[in-house]
Protein backbone atom coordinates (compact mmCIF):
# COMPACT_ATOMS: atom_id res chain seq x y z
CA UNK A 1 0.00 0.00 0.00
CA UNK A 2 2.95 2.85 0.77
CA UNK A 3 3.51 2.82 -3.19
CA UNK A 4 0.25 3.87 -3.83
CA UNK A 5 0.79 7.00 -1.84
CA UNK A 6 3.27 8.90 -3.70
CA UNK A 7 1.67 7.81 -7.04
CA UNK A 8 -1.89 9.59 -5.73
CA UNK A 9 -0.34 12.22 -4.30
CA UNK A 10 1.37 13.38 -7.83
CA UNK A 11 -2.25 12.89 -9.48
CA UNK A 12 -3.92 15.25 -6.65
CA UNK A 13 -1.45 17.93 -7.71
CA UNK A 14 -2.19 17.45 -11.24
CA UNK A 15 -5.66 18.29 -10.28
CA UNK A 16 -4.90 20.89 -8.35
CA UNK A 17 -2.65 22.48 -11.18
CA UNK A 18 -5.51 21.96 -14.10
CA UNK A 19 -8.54 23.49 -11.71
CA UNK A 20 -6.37 26.52 -11.02
CA UNK A 21 -4.96 27.17 -14.56
CA UNK A 22 -9.16 27.07 -15.57
CA UNK A 23 -9.73 29.42 -12.98
CA UNK A 24 -7.14 31.89 -13.54
CA UNK A 25 -8.34 31.30 -17.20
CA UNK A 26 -12.20 31.86 -16.50
CA UNK A 27 -11.17 34.99 -14.61
CA UNK A 28 -9.10 36.24 -17.46
CA UNK A 29 -11.55 35.56 -19.92
CA UNK A 30 -14.10 37.41 -17.96
CA UNK A 31 -11.68 40.41 -17.36
CA UNK A 32 -11.58 40.83 -21.32
CA UNK A 33 -14.84 40.13 -22.49
CA UNK A 34 -15.96 43.01 -24.29
CA UNK A 35 -19.22 44.42 -25.53
CA UNK A 36 -20.52 43.00 -28.81
CA UNK A 37 -24.01 44.51 -29.07
CA UNK A 38 -25.83 47.05 -27.54
CA UNK A 39 -29.82 47.70 -27.34
CA UNK A 40 -32.35 50.35 -25.79
CA UNK A 41 -35.60 50.27 -24.16
CA UNK A 42 -37.45 53.67 -24.26
CA UNK A 43 -39.97 54.08 -21.32
CA UNK A 44 -42.81 57.17 -20.78
CA UNK A 45 -44.30 58.17 -17.89
CA UNK A 46 -47.19 58.16 -20.26
CA UNK A 47 -47.78 55.76 -23.82
CA UNK A 48 -45.58 56.69 -26.48
CA UNK A 49 -46.85 56.20 -29.86
CA UNK A 50 -44.71 52.33 -30.96
CA UNK A 51 -43.02 54.05 -34.09
CA UNK A 52 -41.99 57.41 -32.00
CA UNK A 53 -41.01 54.99 -29.19
CA UNK A 54 -38.84 52.43 -31.75
CA UNK A 55 -37.10 55.50 -33.56
CA UNK A 56 -36.08 56.78 -29.87
CA UNK A 57 -34.99 53.54 -29.59
CA UNK A 58 -32.26 53.47 -32.55
CA UNK A 59 -31.30 56.48 -32.10
CA UNK A 60 -30.30 55.60 -27.96
CA UNK A 61 -28.78 52.40 -29.03
CA UNK A 62 -26.60 54.02 -32.00
CA UNK A 63 -25.20 56.65 -29.36
CA UNK A 64 -24.19 53.64 -26.61
CA UNK A 65 -22.99 51.70 -29.53
CA UNK A 66 -20.51 54.79 -29.96
CA UNK A 67 -19.67 54.70 -26.66
CA UNK A 68 -19.41 51.47 -25.49
CA UNK A 69 -19.10 48.68 -28.22
CA UNK A 70 -15.22 47.45 -28.79
CA UNK A 71 -15.02 48.10 -24.77
CA UNK A 72 -13.91 45.76 -22.04
CA UNK A 73 -16.96 45.35 -20.24
CA UNK A 74 -15.41 45.76 -17.05
CA UNK A 75 -13.79 48.85 -18.05
CA UNK A 76 -17.23 50.57 -18.55
CA UNK A 77 -18.87 52.81 -15.90
CA UNK A 78 -22.35 52.33 -15.91
CA UNK A 79 -22.34 55.66 -13.75
CA UNK A 80 -20.54 57.52 -16.39
CA UNK A 81 -22.35 56.37 -19.50
CA UNK A 82 -25.85 57.27 -17.71
CA UNK A 83 -25.02 60.65 -17.12
CA UNK A 84 -23.18 60.71 -20.61
CA UNK A 85 -25.96 59.06 -22.81
CA UNK A 86 -28.94 60.97 -20.52
CA UNK A 87 -27.22 64.17 -21.60
CA UNK A 88 -26.92 63.86 -25.09
CA UNK A 89 -30.02 62.32 -25.76
CA UNK A 90 -31.82 64.87 -23.79
CA UNK A 91 -30.43 68.10 -25.94
CA UNK A 92 -31.39 65.53 -28.81
CA UNK A 93 -35.27 65.21 -27.86
CA UNK A 94 -38.09 67.66 -28.00
CA UNK A 95 -41.35 67.55 -26.28
CA UNK A 96 -39.58 64.96 -23.69
CA UNK A 97 -37.68 64.99 -20.93
CA UNK A 98 -35.07 62.49 -19.74
CA UNK A 99 -36.05 61.16 -15.89
CA UNK A 100 -34.03 57.99 -15.71
CA UNK A 101 -31.10 56.17 -17.41
CA UNK A 102 -29.73 53.13 -16.35
CA UNK A 103 -26.96 50.96 -18.21
CA UNK A 104 -26.52 47.33 -17.37
CA UNK A 105 -22.49 46.31 -19.12
CA UNK A 106 -22.53 42.86 -20.31
CA UNK A 107 -21.54 41.52 -23.94
CA UNK A 108 -25.14 42.83 -25.01
CA UNK A 109 -25.51 45.81 -23.24
CA UNK A 110 -28.56 47.67 -22.60
CA UNK A 111 -29.59 50.97 -21.83
CA UNK A 112 -33.11 52.04 -20.50
CA UNK A 113 -34.25 55.32 -20.51
CA UNK A 114 -37.30 57.00 -18.94
CA UNK A 115 -38.94 59.73 -20.35
CA UNK A 116 -41.47 62.18 -19.28
CA UNK A 117 -43.43 64.16 -22.21
CA UNK A 118 -43.79 68.40 -21.77
CA UNK A 119 -46.92 69.54 -21.32
CA UNK A 120 -49.41 69.08 -24.14
CA UNK A 121 -50.07 66.33 -25.93
CA UNK A 122 -52.18 65.17 -28.97
CA UNK A 123 -55.04 63.47 -27.51
CA UNK A 124 -56.99 62.78 -30.94
CA UNK A 125 -56.90 63.16 -34.63
CA UNK A 126 -59.48 63.85 -37.25
CA UNK A 127 -58.15 62.87 -40.78
CA UNK A 128 -60.32 64.88 -43.65
CA UNK A 129 -59.66 63.12 -47.40
CA UNK A 130 -59.44 64.75 -50.93
CA UNK A 131 -59.59 62.55 -53.62
CA UNK A 132 -58.21 64.06 -56.48
CA UNK A 133 -59.56 63.84 -60.17
CA UNK A 134 -61.97 61.16 -59.29
CA UNK A 135 -65.44 60.97 -60.26
CA UNK A 136 -68.06 60.31 -57.41
CA UNK A 137 -69.01 56.36 -57.57
CA UNK A 138 -64.64 55.71 -57.69
CA UNK A 139 -64.24 58.06 -54.87
CA UNK A 140 -66.64 55.99 -53.42
CA UNK A 141 -64.50 53.34 -53.79
CA UNK A 142 -61.49 54.76 -52.75
CA UNK A 143 -62.76 56.09 -49.16
CA UNK A 144 -64.38 52.14 -48.64
CA UNK A 145 -60.50 51.11 -48.67
CA UNK A 146 -59.27 54.23 -47.18
CA UNK A 147 -61.55 53.58 -44.05
CA UNK A 148 -58.79 52.01 -42.21
CA UNK A 149 -56.54 55.10 -42.58
CA UNK A 150 -57.48 57.00 -39.60
CA UNK A 151 -55.37 54.71 -37.59
CA UNK A 152 -52.31 55.10 -38.86
CA UNK A 153 -52.03 58.40 -38.15
CA UNK A 154 -53.90 58.14 -34.43
CA UNK A 155 -51.60 54.94 -33.60
CA UNK A 156 -48.40 57.54 -34.51
CA UNK A 157 -49.19 60.81 -33.11
CA UNK A 158 -51.99 60.20 -30.15
CA UNK A 159 -50.00 60.37 -26.82
CA UNK A 160 -47.63 62.39 -28.69
CA UNK A 161 -46.48 65.93 -27.13
CA UNK A 162 -47.28 68.77 -29.60
CA UNK A 163 -43.24 70.08 -30.28
CA UNK A 164 -42.44 66.05 -30.90
CA UNK A 165 -44.30 65.70 -34.24
CA UNK A 166 -40.51 65.83 -35.95
CA UNK A 167 -40.08 62.61 -34.19
CA UNK A 168 -43.17 60.78 -35.96
CA UNK A 169 -42.85 62.40 -39.73
CA UNK A 170 -40.27 59.95 -41.35
CA UNK A 171 -42.16 56.33 -39.39
CA UNK A 172 -45.69 58.09 -40.11
CA UNK A 173 -45.18 58.57 -43.84
CA UNK A 174 -43.53 55.07 -44.00
CA UNK A 175 -46.99 53.33 -42.30
CA UNK A 176 -48.76 55.05 -44.64
CA UNK A 177 -47.02 54.34 -47.24
CA UNK A 178 -47.65 50.33 -46.45
CA UNK A 179 -51.17 51.24 -45.68
CA UNK A 180 -51.18 52.43 -49.04
CA UNK A 181 -49.69 49.44 -50.98
CA UNK A 182 -51.99 46.82 -48.81
CA UNK A 183 -55.20 48.66 -48.78
CA UNK A 184 -55.05 50.80 -52.01
CA UNK A 185 -51.75 50.25 -54.05
CA UNK A 186 -53.23 52.03 -57.15
CA UNK A 187 -52.64 55.47 -55.46
CA UNK A 188 -50.45 57.59 -53.31
CA UNK A 189 -50.72 59.60 -50.68
CA UNK A 190 -49.68 62.97 -49.13
CA UNK A 191 -50.73 64.39 -45.60
CA UNK A 192 -50.01 68.15 -43.76
CA UNK A 193 -51.00 67.99 -40.35
CA UNK A 194 -52.29 70.86 -37.90
CA UNK A 195 -50.45 70.33 -34.56
CA UNK A 196 -52.98 70.58 -31.59
CA UNK A 197 -54.61 68.83 -28.90
CA UNK A 198 -57.20 67.81 -31.68
CA UNK A 199 -54.36 67.14 -34.49
CA UNK A 200 -56.29 67.68 -37.84
CA UNK A 201 -54.75 65.56 -40.93
CA UNK A 202 -55.32 66.90 -45.15
CA UNK A 203 -54.86 63.92 -46.51
CA UNK A 204 -54.52 64.20 -50.35
CA UNK A 205 -54.94 60.60 -52.83
CA UNK A 206 -53.60 60.59 -56.40
CA UNK A 207 -54.01 57.96 -58.86
CA UNK A 208 -50.74 56.44 -60.20
CA UNK A 209 -50.34 55.23 -63.60
CA UNK A 210 -51.50 53.55 -65.99
CA UNK A 211 -54.69 55.02 -66.17
CA UNK A 212 -57.68 54.06 -68.55
CA UNK A 213 -56.89 56.89 -71.50
CA UNK A 214 -59.73 55.96 -73.71
CA UNK A 215 -63.07 53.47 -73.70
CA UNK A 216 -64.69 51.47 -76.57
CA UNK A 217 -68.40 50.99 -75.36
CA UNK A 218 -70.84 47.89 -77.48
CA UNK A 219 -73.92 47.16 -76.79
CA UNK A 220 -75.38 43.87 -77.75
CA UNK A 221 -78.84 41.99 -77.43
CA UNK A 222 -79.57 38.16 -78.33
CA UNK A 223 -83.18 38.76 -78.00
CA UNK A 224 -84.26 42.32 -79.19
CA UNK A 225 -82.98 44.09 -81.70
CA UNK A 226 -79.53 45.58 -81.40
CA UNK A 227 -81.10 48.54 -82.65
CA UNK A 228 -83.46 49.27 -79.41
CA UNK A 229 -80.09 49.85 -77.60
CA UNK A 230 -79.56 53.30 -79.06
CA UNK A 231 -82.48 54.49 -77.09
CA UNK A 232 -80.19 53.80 -73.92
CA UNK A 233 -76.03 54.20 -75.62
CA UNK A 234 -76.03 57.70 -74.94
CA UNK A 235 -76.32 57.25 -71.28
CA UNK A 236 -73.77 54.47 -71.08
CA UNK A 237 -71.52 56.43 -73.10
CA UNK A 238 -71.50 59.08 -70.34
CA UNK A 239 -71.28 56.85 -67.38
CA UNK A 240 -68.11 54.80 -69.29
CA UNK A 241 -66.20 57.96 -70.13
CA UNK A 242 -66.60 58.93 -66.82
CA UNK A 243 -64.04 55.78 -66.09
CA UNK A 244 -61.18 57.85 -68.14
CA UNK A 245 -58.62 58.79 -65.44
CA UNK A 246 -58.93 56.07 -63.46
CA UNK A 247 -56.08 53.71 -62.50
CA UNK A 248 -56.04 50.91 -64.61
CA UNK A 249 -55.70 47.89 -61.75
CA UNK A 250 -57.89 49.91 -59.24
CA UNK A 251 -61.27 49.43 -62.25
CA UNK A 252 -59.66 45.34 -62.12
CA UNK A 253 -59.61 45.12 -58.31
CA UNK A 254 -63.29 46.38 -58.32
CA UNK A 255 -64.51 45.28 -61.94
CA UNK A 256 -67.18 43.34 -60.63
CA UNK A 257 -68.93 46.58 -58.87
CA UNK A 258 -68.05 49.04 -61.90
CA UNK A 259 -70.02 46.23 -64.14
CA UNK A 260 -72.95 45.82 -61.55
CA UNK A 261 -73.51 49.50 -61.41
CA UNK A 262 -73.25 50.04 -65.17
CA UNK A 263 -75.98 47.40 -65.68
CA UNK A 264 -78.12 49.03 -63.34
CA UNK A 265 -77.48 52.13 -64.92
CA UNK A 266 -78.25 50.62 -68.56
CA UNK A 267 -81.58 49.00 -66.60
CA UNK A 268 -82.76 52.01 -65.11
CA UNK A 269 -84.35 53.71 -68.80
CA UNK A 270 -88.27 52.91 -68.40
CA UNK A 271 -88.23 51.53 -72.33
CA UNK A 272 -86.20 49.18 -70.66
CA UNK A 273 -87.64 48.40 -67.68
CA UNK A 274 -90.99 47.92 -69.25
CA UNK A 275 -89.57 45.27 -71.53
CA UNK A 276 -87.89 43.38 -68.57
CA UNK A 277 -84.56 43.66 -69.77
CA UNK A 278 -81.73 42.82 -67.66
CA UNK A 279 -78.13 43.72 -69.06
CA UNK A 280 -74.86 41.82 -68.12
CA UNK A 281 -71.87 44.46 -68.51
CA UNK A 282 -68.56 42.97 -69.02
CA UNK A 283 -64.88 45.15 -68.19
CA UNK A 284 -62.10 44.60 -70.05
CA UNK A 285 -59.48 46.58 -68.08
CA UNK A 286 -56.48 48.15 -69.96
CA UNK A 287 -55.44 52.10 -70.80
CA UNK A 288 -57.71 51.39 -74.01
CA UNK A 289 -60.47 49.98 -72.33
CA UNK A 290 -63.44 47.74 -73.97
CA UNK A 291 -66.68 47.74 -71.99
CA UNK A 292 -69.22 45.12 -73.34
CA UNK A 293 -73.25 44.93 -72.95
CA UNK A 294 -75.55 42.17 -73.08
CA UNK A 295 -79.44 43.04 -73.08
CA UNK A 296 -82.08 40.57 -73.03
CA UNK A 297 -85.12 39.92 -71.57
CA UNK A 298 -86.70 36.38 -69.94
CA UNK A 299 -90.54 37.16 -70.94
CA UNK A 300 -89.45 38.01 -74.74
CA UNK A 301 -87.80 37.35 -78.18
CA UNK A 302 -87.41 40.81 -80.11
CA UNK A 303 -85.48 39.86 -83.59
CA UNK A 304 -85.30 42.26 -86.50
CA UNK A 305 -82.96 40.75 -89.54
CA UNK A 306 -82.31 40.58 -93.02
CA UNK A 307 -80.38 39.01 -95.80
CA UNK A 308 -79.14 38.33 -98.64
CA UNK A 309 -79.18 35.62 -100.99
CA UNK A 310 -76.38 35.07 -103.49
CA UNK A 311 -75.86 32.48 -106.15
CA UNK A 312 -79.30 31.11 -106.27
CA UNK A 313 -80.44 29.79 -109.57
CA UNK A 314 -82.95 27.06 -110.01
CA UNK A 315 -86.23 28.26 -111.19
CA UNK A 316 -87.94 25.73 -109.12
CA UNK A 317 -88.13 28.01 -106.03
CA UNK A 318 -91.24 29.44 -104.87
CA UNK A 319 -90.21 33.17 -103.51
CA UNK A 320 -87.74 34.70 -106.53
CA UNK A 321 -87.34 37.75 -103.93
CA UNK A 322 -83.26 37.40 -102.68
CA UNK A 323 -83.34 40.39 -100.36
CA UNK A 324 -85.37 39.85 -97.00
CA UNK A 325 -85.79 41.70 -93.75
CA UNK A 326 -87.80 39.64 -91.36
CA UNK A 327 -89.25 41.04 -87.80
CA UNK A 328 -89.79 38.25 -85.36
CA UNK A 329 -91.85 38.95 -82.08
CA UNK A 330 -91.99 36.02 -79.47
CA UNK A 331 -93.34 35.54 -76.40
CA UNK A 332 -91.69 33.09 -73.50
CA UNK A 333 -94.27 30.82 -72.31
CA UNK A 334 -91.32 29.54 -70.16
CA UNK A 335 -87.78 29.28 -69.74
CA UNK A 336 -88.10 26.63 -72.35
CA UNK A 337 -91.10 27.44 -74.89
CA UNK A 338 -91.67 30.75 -77.05
CA UNK A 339 -95.15 31.31 -79.14
CA UNK A 340 -93.87 33.75 -81.77
CA UNK A 341 -95.23 35.71 -85.22
CA UNK A 342 -92.60 36.00 -88.09
CA UNK A 343 -93.06 38.66 -91.32
CA UNK A 344 -90.89 39.15 -94.01
CA UNK A 345 -90.64 41.80 -96.61
CA UNK A 346 -88.58 42.69 -99.63
CA UNK A 347 -87.80 45.72 -101.03
CA UNK A 348 -88.92 45.33 -104.62
CA UNK A 349 -92.09 44.45 -103.25
CA UNK A 350 -94.86 45.13 -100.32
CA UNK A 351 -96.19 41.69 -100.29
CA UNK A 352 -95.99 40.77 -96.42
CA UNK A 353 -95.38 36.56 -95.66
CA UNK A 354 -97.09 36.09 -92.06
CA UNK A 355 -96.07 32.92 -89.77
CA UNK A 356 -96.86 32.19 -86.63
CA UNK A 357 -94.73 29.40 -84.76
CA UNK A 358 -93.68 27.51 -81.64
CA UNK A 359 -90.23 27.13 -80.51
CA UNK A 360 -88.98 24.49 -77.39
CA UNK A 361 -85.22 23.98 -76.35
CA UNK A 362 -85.25 20.39 -76.41
CA UNK A 363 -81.52 20.45 -75.18
CA UNK A 364 -78.85 22.80 -73.99
CA UNK A 365 -77.93 22.84 -78.09
CA UNK A 366 -80.85 21.53 -79.56
CA UNK A 367 -84.18 23.65 -80.37
CA UNK A 368 -87.43 22.37 -82.16
CA UNK A 369 -89.70 24.85 -84.06
CA UNK A 370 -93.43 24.04 -85.43
CA UNK A 371 -94.37 26.21 -87.93
CA UNK A 372 -97.69 27.48 -89.94
CA UNK A 373 -97.09 29.80 -92.85
CA UNK A 374 -100.09 31.71 -93.04
CA UNK A 375 -99.95 32.97 -96.55
CA UNK A 376 -98.96 29.64 -98.25
CA UNK A 377 -101.30 27.49 -96.23
CA UNK A 378 -97.93 25.02 -94.97
CA UNK A 379 -96.68 23.69 -92.05
CA UNK A 380 -93.13 22.95 -91.50
CA UNK A 381 -91.25 21.70 -88.67
CA UNK A 382 -87.26 22.86 -87.86
CA UNK A 383 -84.49 21.97 -86.07
CA UNK A 384 -81.32 24.02 -84.87
CA UNK A 385 -78.45 22.85 -82.72
CA UNK A 386 -75.56 24.62 -81.77
CA UNK A 387 -72.79 23.24 -82.64
CA UNK A 388 -70.58 25.86 -81.34
CA UNK A 389 -71.36 29.45 -79.86
CA UNK A 390 -70.51 30.79 -83.50
CA UNK A 391 -71.76 27.16 -85.60
CA UNK A 392 -75.29 26.48 -86.42
CA UNK A 393 -76.76 23.69 -88.08
CA UNK A 394 -80.41 24.26 -88.92
CA UNK A 395 -82.88 21.90 -90.86
CA UNK A 396 -86.48 22.69 -91.81
CA UNK A 397 -88.74 20.39 -94.00
CA UNK A 398 -91.83 21.64 -95.28
CA UNK A 399 -95.11 18.61 -94.29
CA UNK A 400 -97.27 19.64 -97.57
CA UNK A 401 -94.39 19.57 -100.06
CA UNK A 402 -92.32 17.55 -98.77
CA UNK A 403 -89.59 20.45 -99.38
CA UNK A 404 -86.53 20.55 -96.96
CA UNK A 405 -83.77 23.16 -96.57
CA UNK A 406 -80.04 22.67 -94.81
CA UNK A 407 -78.36 25.17 -93.50
CA UNK A 408 -75.09 26.09 -91.91
CA UNK A 409 -74.52 28.90 -90.24
CA UNK A 410 -71.06 31.04 -89.35
CA UNK A 411 -71.40 34.49 -86.98
CA UNK A 412 -68.89 36.48 -87.96
CA UNK A 413 -69.68 38.58 -85.11
CA UNK A 414 -72.77 40.08 -83.56
CA UNK A 415 -73.75 42.28 -86.59
CA UNK A 416 -73.13 39.34 -89.20
CA UNK A 417 -73.34 36.05 -90.01
CA UNK A 418 -72.69 33.68 -93.32
CA UNK A 419 -74.79 30.83 -94.21
CA UNK A 420 -74.59 28.10 -96.90
CA UNK A 421 -77.95 26.62 -97.91
CA UNK A 422 -79.26 23.68 -99.81
CA UNK A 423 -82.16 22.09 -100.39
CA UNK A 424 -83.87 19.95 -102.87
CA UNK A 425 -83.40 21.70 -106.25
CA UNK A 426 -80.23 24.55 -105.29
CA UNK A 427 -77.06 25.71 -103.16
CA UNK A 428 -76.17 29.05 -102.50
CA UNK A 429 -74.89 31.70 -100.00
CA UNK A 430 -76.87 33.83 -97.76
CA UNK A 431 -75.47 37.19 -95.90
CA UNK A 432 -77.61 37.80 -92.75
CA UNK A 433 -77.45 40.97 -91.13
CA UNK A 434 -78.83 41.59 -87.14
CA UNK A 435 -80.23 44.82 -86.72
Amino acid sequence: MQPLCPLLRMWALVLLVFAGWGLSASIYAAASSRVEETAAIVVGDQPIPSIVRERMERTVAAIAAERMEGRVVTAVSAAEEEAVIGAVFDRLLVGYTVTAVSVRPDVRTEVEIHLAPWADTIQSVAVETTIEGMPPEVEELVRVDLAGGQTVFSDALVGLPLAATDWAAGALKRSLTTYMDVHLPEFRADYDIDVDQTAKVHLTVYPRLPVVRTVDLSMRSDTIPNVTLLTRRSVMEGEVNRLVGVPVSFIARHRAAFEQRLAETLDGGSDFRRLHLVSRVTIAPAEQMAVMSRTDTSRYRLRLTGWLDVGRTAKERDDARDLHVRLHAGQMLSTRDELYVETDAAPEDVRLDWRVGYARALLPQLTGELRYDLSKDLFSFAADYALHPRWHLRYEHWMDTDAYEWELRYKVHDFMSVAGLVDRHDTWLRLIGNF
